[in-house]
């Protein structure tokens, strides 16, 4: 996101674009391999669902969100701004709910 902030050209933006999907690319796929490694798989019909919906509503948000905030100021900068300081507070929940969560016991057979 801070690359955006710092690109002036039209290369540069598709460059930075390039790099950031295929970055975003592992994230869907990210979302099932986090949901089956905390809960059961008895309870991946409904979590796994639940959890992309939250995601992809998140990611529909945050692009109308960048709409209105282009909107209001005419430029994207606090637009983009505005991403980044909802990923450093994503960053800071996970900083907090990562250190209490257990790690599952496997049964050695």
């Amino acid at each position: 996101m801070t690359a955006f902030l710092l690109t002036q050209d039209e290369i540069g933006l598709y460059s930075v674009s390039a790099v950031f999907g295929l970055a975003f690319g592992g994230l869907i796929p990210g979302y099932i391999l986090a949901v089956r490694e905390i809960f059961p798989a008895a309870e991946a019909s409904w979590r796994i669902p639940a959890v992309m919906f939250a995601g992809a509503l998140g990611m529909a948000g945050g692009g109308w969100l960048a709409g209105v905030i282009h909107d209001a100021y005419g430029f994207y900068a606090p637009a983009f701004i505005a991403g980044i300081a909802f990923n450093v507070v994503n960053l800071l929940l996970i900083g907090v709910l990562v250190p209490r969560h257990a790690t599952p016991r496997v049964a050695m057979g």
